[in-house]
């Protein structure tokens, strides 16, 4: 059985990490992506340099109709999904809760937490044996802001990703029985551009030596424990998490 999987927020960082070591996994690999059309192609030109067979897909993943959208894309172009990663995900300034907006909290949660388990919704119609399907298995990137709570910074991110951990340990106790796992990855401080969404490009340098290691993460690092858990390795896993946060 080819092994197809979507991977969303993948044009950057760790989605993009991820779609390269799917690649060499011998995925045949869905890059989701929201706006950069340039980024997006960068990876899929890298990841089919790797010999993987691949597409593009720009969505909003956190719009049910253009979930949809992307799905029978990959249906038609690749075949039935078996690998969901829910990656995709946003971010405030840091600011504390009497200065969030109705906006802001509205956009972070439907972005962070309704979009995965829309993508979840319908990667399961096509996996679970429920309805048919071969199996398959999900992870959801979380962050250890659901741990931290991230206060004076962003509580609402922090919040959205205890929401999405939640949402990970019930997902993988209802579809346990139907061929499918559900685990997820909590990074810490991790070298990416993602940053720079919360106004500080530069936070993992400075916050570099409160981490137990002494550096930040690098995206391939997230990378290796999500394809891990993606693995038939990871066969008797579900309902987890990997902390990839320095020891934080």
């Amino acid at each position: 059985m080819d092994n197809v999987i979507i991977i969303t927020g993948a044009g950057r960082g760790i989605g993009a990490a991820t779609a390269l070591a799917a690649a060499r996994a011998g995925y045949r690999i869905c890059i989701n992506y929201l706006a950069d059309d340039a980024s997006a192609h960068r990876v899929l030109e890298q990841v089919r340099a790797l010999g993987a067979e691949a597409i593009t897909v720009r969505a909003d993943v956190s719009v049910e109709d253009e979930i949809i959208q992307l799905f029978q894309r990959v249906d038609k172009e690749l075949g039935l999904v078996t690998a969901l990663v829910n990656n995709a995900g946003t971010i405030g300034h840091q600011s504390r809760v009497e200065e969030m907006s109705e906006f802001r909290l509205l956009k972070l949660m439907k972005t962070n937490v309704v979009g995965p388990m829309l993508c979840a919704r319908h990667a399961l119609q096509r996996m679970s044996t429920r309805h048919g399907g071969p199996g398959g298995a999900i992870v959801n990137v979380s962050s250890v802001a659901a741990r931290l709570g991230s206060p004076n910074e962003y509580v609402d991110y922090a919040a959205s990703k205890g929401a999405l951990d939640t949402f990970t340990l019930g997902l993988a106790k209802e579809v346990a029985g139907e061929g499918v796992r559900v685990n997820g990855v909590r990074p810490g401080y991790i070298f990416t551009d993602f940053h720079a969404l919360s106004g500080d490009a530069e936070r993992v340098h400075k916050l570099e030596p409160g981490i137990p290691m002494g550096r930040g993460g690098q995206a391939a690092e997230v990378a290796e424990a999500i394809l891990w858990l993606l693995s038939d390795k990871a066969s008797y896993t579900t309902g987890s998490f990997i902390d990839l946060g320095g020891g934080r």
